[in-house]
C-alpha cells in the first residue's frame, strides 16, 4: 500500500489527544473516565515526550482533581494516567514534580477507609511505580514505603482460624501494597533492606495461609525475594525457622486440594515450585522476553518483580516500551534504544500467510511427536 505520512499521523494523534485532554474537565463523570482511559491507551503505546512536556503541568491538574472528587472508577484510571505519566518523562526533575503535586493526593486515598477498595488499590500501586521512577528524595522512599506497610501488615494482624487467615474484601488491597512494597525495596540502601528483613521475614509466612490465591503468590514472592537479598548482603545469611518455612511452600507447591479450581491450583504449584527452588537451592529459573530484535534476560527475583509491575501498567505495550523508552532500558540494562531503518523493520516482519504455514506445520509437527510419546506410554517401563 502507500506510504503513510507519519508526520500528518502524529499531528491527527495529538489532536485527538488535546481532545482527550479537555474532556478531563467535562462535568460528565463518564466522559472524564473515557477520557482518561483514551490518554491511558495512548501513553501505554507510543512515546510522546514532547507532547506530554509541554502539558504535564495541564496533565497534573486534571489528574489531580479526578483523584480527589471522582468516584472509584474514575479514580482506578486516573491513577493509571498518573502512572504512565512518569513513566514517559522517566527519572528526571519533571517526574520529581508529578510526583511532589500526586504524592501526598495517593497517599491520602490510600490511607482512607471510607474510598472505594479498588481506588485505594490502584493508588497503592501508582505510589509504589511513581516513587520508584522518582528516587533521588531518600526521606520520601521511606515515608511512602512507610505508607505501604501499615496497609499490608494489616493482613498480619487478622483474626486466624483453623484454616488460616480469613480473607476479606481488602485483601486485593493488601496484595497491591506489598507488591509495591517490594518494588521499592528493590532500590533501597542495603542497611535500609537489612532492617526490612529482620522486621518482615518472620511475619510474611503467616500470610501462606490466606484464603485468596493472589495474597499467597504475592507473600511467595516477596519471601523469595528477600532470600535473595539477605544472601546478597550476607552470603551466610541463616533463617532460624527453614524447616517450617520449606514445609509450607512444598505443601502449596503440590497442593492437591478439591475444593480449590484446578486453573487456581495450576497456577499455584508452578509459581510456588520456583519459589521453593529459591529459598531451599537458592536457584532462579530464567526467563527471556523477545522485543524485535533484543532479548531481556529476567535472572532473578529482583528483575521479575520490577518486570511484573511494569507490565501489569504498560499491558501490550511493555515490549515497544522496553524498545524505546530509555527510561526502562536503563532499568533492564539495555543501554540506548537500537535504531533501526524502515527497510531492516520490513525485512524482520513476515507476512500473515507465511506466519499460518508456520503455525500449521509446527501444529503438524507436535501432533505427530505427541502421538509417538502416547503410542509408547504402554511401554515406558521397558526403558527402566
Amino acid at each position: 500500500g502507500p506510504e503513510v505520512d507519519e508526520e500528518a499521523t502524529q499531528e491527527d494523534l495529538e489532536y485527538k489527544l488535546k481532545g482527550f485532554i479537555d474532556l478531563t474537565l467535562d462535568k460528565s463523570a463518564k466522559t472524564r473516565q473515557a477520557a482518561l482511559e483514551s490518554l491511558k491507551s495512548a501513553f501505554s503505546s507510543k512515546l510522546l515526550y514532547e507532547f506530554i512536556m509541554e502539558r504535564r503541568m495541564t496533565l497534573t491538574d486534571s489528574i489531580e482533581r479526578c483523584i480527589k472528587k471522582g468516584k472509584s472508577d474514575e479514580q482506578c484510571a486516573a491513577a493509571g494516567l498518573a502512572c504512565l505519566l512518569c513513566v514517559q518523562m522517566g527519572s528526571g526533575i519533571e517526574s520529581e514534580e508529578i510526583f511532589k503535586t500526586l504524592g501526598p493526593v495517593l497517599k491520602k486515598i490510600v490511607c482512607d477507609g471510607t474510598a472505594g477498595v479498588q481506588a485505594r488499590q490502584a493508588c497503592a500501586t501508582c505510589l509504589g511505580i511513581c516513587c520508584f521512577i522518582v528516587t533521588d528524595d531518600i526521606m520520601g522512599l521511606y515515608s511512602t514505603m512507610e505508607c505501604l506497610e501499615n496497609i499490608f501488615t494489616k493482613a498480619y494482624q487478622r483474626d486466624r482460624d483453623t484454616n488460616g487467615v480469613s480473607s476479606t474484601h481488602n485483601t486485593v488491597l493488601h496484595v497491591s501494597a506489598l507488591l509495591a512494597w517490594t518494588l521499592l525495596l528493590t532500590i533501597c540502601p542495603m542497611n535500609e533492606v537489612k532492617k526490612k528483613i529482620e522486621m518482615h521475614l518472620h511475619k510474611l509466612p503467616s500470610l501462606l495461609s490466606c484464603d485468596d490465591l493472589n495474597m499467597r503468590i504475592a507473600a511467595g514472592e516477596t519471601l523469595a525475594l528477600l532470600f535473595e537479598l539477605a544472601r546478597e548482603t550476607d552470603a551466610d545469611f541463616f533463617y532460624e525457622d527453614m524447616d517450617l518455612l520449606t514445609e509450607k511452600l512444598r505443601a502449596l507447591a503440590t497442593d492437591g486440594n478439591k475444593h480449590r479450581a484446578k486453573v487456581d491450583k495450576r497456577k499455584q504449584r508452578s509459581v510456588f515450585r520456583d519459589i521453593l527452588r529459591a529459598v531451599e537451592e537458592r536457584d532462579f529459573p530464567t526467563e527471556m522476553v523477545k522485543f524485535g530484535p533484543e532479548r531481556v534476560y529476567i535472572d532473578c527475583w529482583v528483575k521479575k518483580q520490577t518486570y511484573e509491575m511494569f507490565k501489569e501498567i504498560l499491558g501490550s505495550g511493555m515490549q515497544y516500551h522496553l524498545q524505546s523508552n530509555d527510561f526502562l532500558r536503563n532499568v533492564f540494562e539495555l543501554g540506548p534504544p537500537v535504531m533501526l531503518d524502515a527497510a531492516t523493520r520490513k525485512t524482520m516482519k513476515i507476512s500473515r500467510f507465511e506466519r499460518h504455514l508456520y503455525n500449521s506445520a509446527a501444529f503438524k509437527a507436535r501432533t505427530k511427536a505427541r502421538s509417538k510419546c502416547r503410542d509408547k506410554r504402554a511401554d515406558m517401563g521397558e526403558f527402566f
